[in-house]
């Protein structure tokens, strides 16, 4: 007990004062009216002092690795409500979500029914190489029953050091007993863009959900590259759910469209600490094919600069909803102990001026991060001008130029059907829905196949199969009678899971895309989109002449 009571002496010796010290950690703390008093060592002193007091007096046992992550915390979020902290395990997490990659074996999972299922191996992985399939099951890792587990458990089992092995038992539909997989952990990319393909009419769509990481600005260039290469002549760029990253990342997108001298961003922070900075392009010959983003209320940060630089230059029409509203800077600073902080150290202003960052004062971190209270929140919000002379407005997230709203039943539709159609098309993938064996996936085939319109269209003699599922598994709490109604929706959902279980969850994104309201009201507007990709040129031109 001695030696982790010193333990625990040390760790807030040393990760809680540079905690508080957060961007300069050589500086020495001050007391309010400017006096240097207040040193380190007094500030450890307190918290040990407070641990050792609940140590020795509080009614039951105190875990320190809780405690030491709550009292971080807890400083943190007095301080604004994107400045955070990662034990150990989460900041090696975090640093490879930012090299845009893990160990593991390389596969999706999800929680259907309080199990845990596979839903797609990546291309190129151990898990790919080594057969595991669509609706597989996971019942056992290592030797160790999986009952009971969601899927973070599971998956925290599945990720480890690289090189090292792990046994996978499974259960497949049609195959009477457990199957055991072996792999070996590698490293598995995890790519920013998830999906990209060129639709009809030469409409380029590119999926940019998985943040700004340090291989996004290549992963783009490098799909624009191939689209452009198969007769791309507009592109839809698919923001939503992109909860930001990387800021250097976000300028060497928006440098891709934009024209030399064109200003991407302004950062600002703490004078003497954070020095003012401008972002600027400096592109000669920026794509100018016609270009509309989706953002909706997930799209944050560095797809905020991003979305906030086109729209302020009118190289862009913005579609959806009003994103997420996070104009804060944050840099990262790892601790002596393995772990890390994420502290906000400048606001970041797109170019027209505009600090985007909602109101987080007088609500409670939770309610900033469901967007509660922002309707009843009084804020004017500041005006300023595009290029163009376009009102757009600050304090509140980027307003799209075309809001969309996603169908209100489209979430009903989702919560009342995904788990019964996931364990219908689990069935029918495996062969085991009868009259319908065409239906059947022995593997998966090209992650990057281009959809036709006739690959797995679902008929009624599928919805049919369906009713007659719904009926014989009770247990799913499904009503049967509801089928018909939901036939269009249900058609496209099962057509996913099946795609899905024949190429990859990127494949199968192409059958969501043509029910997705955003998405086809994205490629109504542009024809607009090219009207203004025109008047921008024409204004670029206009300025060159006049320089």
């Amino acid at each position: 007990m001695k030696d982790k009571k010193r333990y625990w002496l040390l760790v807030f010796a040393l990760v809680i004062p540079v905690a508080f010290a957060g961007a300069h950690p050589a500086q020495r703390f001050s007391t309010q009216n400017g006096d240097e008093s207040v040193t380190r060592k007094k500030i450890a002193e307190d918290f040990a002092d407070a641990i050792l007091v609940a140590k020795d007096k509080y009614a039951g046992q105190i875990d320190f690795d809780k405690m030491t992550k709550a009292s971080i915390l807890g400083m943190l979020r007095q301080l604004d409500p994107h400045s955070g902290y990662f034990d150990r395990k989460e900041w090696e997490s975090f640093q490879n979500d930012q090299r845009s990659r893990y160990f593991g074996i390389g596969s999706t999972i999800a929680q259907r029914n309080e199990k845990v299922y596979i839903m797609s191996p990546f291309e190129g992985t151990p898990a790919h190489r080594g057969g595991i399939r669509y609706g597989d099951q996971i019942i056992g890792i290592n030797g160790e029953s999986t009952e009971g587990w969601n899927s973070r458990q599971v998956s925290d089992k599945l990720i480890g050091p690289e090189g090292t092995p792990v046994v996978v038992k499974v259960s497949r539909p049609g195959v009477s007993q457990p199957i055991e997989l072996k792999f070996v952990r590698e490293a598995v990319p995890l790519p920013s863009v998830s999906n990209f393909y060129l639709g009809s009419n030469g409409v380029g769509y590119i999926n940019f959900d998985r943040g700004f990481n340090t291989t996004s600005f290549d992963e783009i260039r490098a799909a624009l590259r191939e689209m452009q290469g198969q007769g791309m002549t507009s592109l839809v760029f698919d923001l939503r759910g992109n909860r930001g990253g990387l800021v250097d990342q976000a300028q060497k997108i928006a440098n891709l469209f934009l024209y030399r001298g064109q200003k991407i961003l302004t950062m600002r922070g703490r004078p003497g600490v954070f020095p003012p900075r401008e972002g600027y392009a400096n592109n000669s010959e920026p794509a100018e094919y016609p270009l509309v983003v989706l953002v909706n209320r997930g799209s944050a940060s560095a797809s905020e600069i991003l979305a906030g630089a086109l729209q302020d230059h009118d190289r862009a029409i913005i579609v959806g909803e009003n994103s997420f509203g996070k104009g804060l800077v944050q840099n990262i600073f790892p601790l002596s102990d393995g772990s890390g902080l994420t502290l906000t150290t400048g606001h970041y202003y797109t170019p027209s001026g505009r600090l985007i960052q909602r109101d987080y004062s007088g609500r409670s971190f939770y309610d900033y991060y469901l967007k509660r209270g922002d309707k009843e929140a009084v804020v004017t919000r500041e005006e300023k001008r595009t290029d163009s002379g376009r009102t757009v407005y600050g304090g509140g997230g980027i307003d799209p130029d075309v809001a969309v709203k996603i169908p209100a039943h489209e979430n009903e539709l989702v919560r009342v059907w995904i788990e019964p159609v996931f364990q219908f098309a689990r069935q029918l993938a495996g062969g085991q829905v009868a009259g319908l064996s065409e239906f059947k996936i022995d593997r998966q085939n090209d992650h990057r196949h281009r959809l036709t319109a006739n690959e797995y269209q679902i008929s009624d003699k599928v919805i049919a199969a369906f009713k007659n599922y719904l009926r014989e598994h009770k247990e799913l709490k499904a009503d049967d009678t509801r089928v018909d109604k939901d036939a269009v929706w249900l058609k496209r959902r099962i057509r996913y899971e099946i795609v899905t279980a024949a190429y990859s969850e990127e494949t199968a994104r192409q059958v969501l895309n043509e029910g997705d309201a955003q998405l086809q009201r994205a490629i109504a507007e542009l024809p607009k989109a090219k009207e203004q990709a025109e008047e921008f040129t024409r204004a670029r031109v206009a300025s060159r002449n006049r320089d």
